[in-house]
């Protein structure tokens, strides 16, 4: 299930597996799109977990992980980040990096 967070759900989140985290912004044309694409990963991967966060509304987390700008996608496994996708990517991107941290 995609779960919207913000700074201190994040925070508080059990870090103990793999996730994605995808920064986004409302008015971001190719995180619209990126949506779709996760969505459908959900639908295919449904345990695992995938997390979006509003870049404009959390900015201490935002410079706290060094998102420069959006969509960015951090790919996290044990609470560490083990990889990073900026701009839209296409579905087979994103899963081959996600089967590479599981």
């Amino acid at each position: 299930m995609i779960q919207e967070i913000n700074t201190e759900e994040y925070d508080a989140l059990d870090r103990s597996g793999p996730m994605l985290v995808e920064f986004y912004s409302k008015t971001c044309g190719p995180c619209k799109m990126l949506a779709f694409v996760l969505r459908d990963i959900d639908k295919l991967m449904p345990d695992f977990k995938i997390f979006i966060i509003d870049f404009d509304e959390n900015n201490e987390l935002k410079e706290r992980l060094g998102v420069k700008g959006f969509p960015t996608i951090l790919l996290m496994k044990e609470g560490v980040e083990v990889s990073r996708l900026t701009g839209l990517k296409q579905k087979p991107v994103i899963i081959k990096a996600i089967e590479e941290i599981l």
